[in-house]
């Protein structure tokens, strides 16, 4: 009897530590801001020209780590943001010889909602972490600008219509991955640094068959900085 009773306190010990090791739960939250630079460019079919686009991003940043399984803290990021994108086109002449640029710029607000893995020290120390998930965005302004000596009676076609053509789409959706690094004090200030890549799924043009392109998607790189600070803390 005995040996059952010590067996039962053994075995429940174990399944403990194991429990433990396996996930140990959290419930943190932060919150603060985030800001950047982003590089953009429309993936056309028929294909355009383009150079990378530059534009801003900054916006909100909420962060709630749910658990930590061994060694890998898994927390869920949901962002609202400001985003400049669009497209950059080099003007050529027939002989390739660049007489200018035009630019269309689009505004977006746009909200990712993020998987945050996270390897390292949790507070007093440097964490590297991988976020990934979906974005969605809407497009809420939009304006161009053109720099050189030409004018659309230089240009094909297909030029002269997507110059002259509104935004057709404002919805955007797509898929987000991304690494980072973050710094996080012991009194629970977090500073990160990150690299994402943002790939749309949906079109900012119409794609039916009677449509011009049959693909016009954003393709976004982003470097950005955010600064958090823990407003719950329940881990031991």
């Amino acid at each position: 009897m005995k040996k059952i009773t010590i067996l039962t306190i053994i075995y429940t010990l174990f399944t403990l530590n194991i429990q433990a090791q396996v996930g140990e739960h959290r419930r943190d939250v932060a919150i603060g801001i985030n800001g950047g630079y982003v590089l953009n460019q429309v993936s056309f079919s028929p294909h355009i020209n383009q150079k990378m686009h530059g534009g801003i991003t900054m916006g909100a940043t909420v962060r709630y780590t749910c658990e930590k399984y061994f060694s890998m803290i898994c927390a869920i990021q949901g962002e609202l943001n400001y985003v400049q994108l669009g497209w950059t086109e080099d003007i050529l002449t027939a002989d390739a010889t660049s007489i200018g640029t035009y630019k269309r710029n689009i505004n977006y607000l746009q909200m990712p909602i993020l998987v945050n893995l996270g390897f390292g020290k949790e507070k007093g120390g440097v964490k590297g972490y991988i976020v990934a998930g979906p974005h969605l965005g809407f497009c809420f302004g939009e304006n161009e600008s053109r720099s050189g000596e030409w004018s659309d009676d230089n240009l094909s076609d297909r030029l002269q219509e997507l110059h002259n053509k509104p935004i057709e789409k404002k919805f955007d959706y797509g898929i987000t991955l991304g690494l980072g690094m973050d710094i996080c004090t012991k009194n629970g200030h977090h500073f990160s640094l990150e690299g994402r890549y943002g790939l749309s799924l949906s079109n900012i043009f119409r794609s039916t068959k009677q449509d011009t392109f049959s693909r016009s998607a954003n393709n976004v790189i982003t470097v950005k900085v955010a600064y958090l600070f823990d407003i719950l803390k329940t881990r031991n």
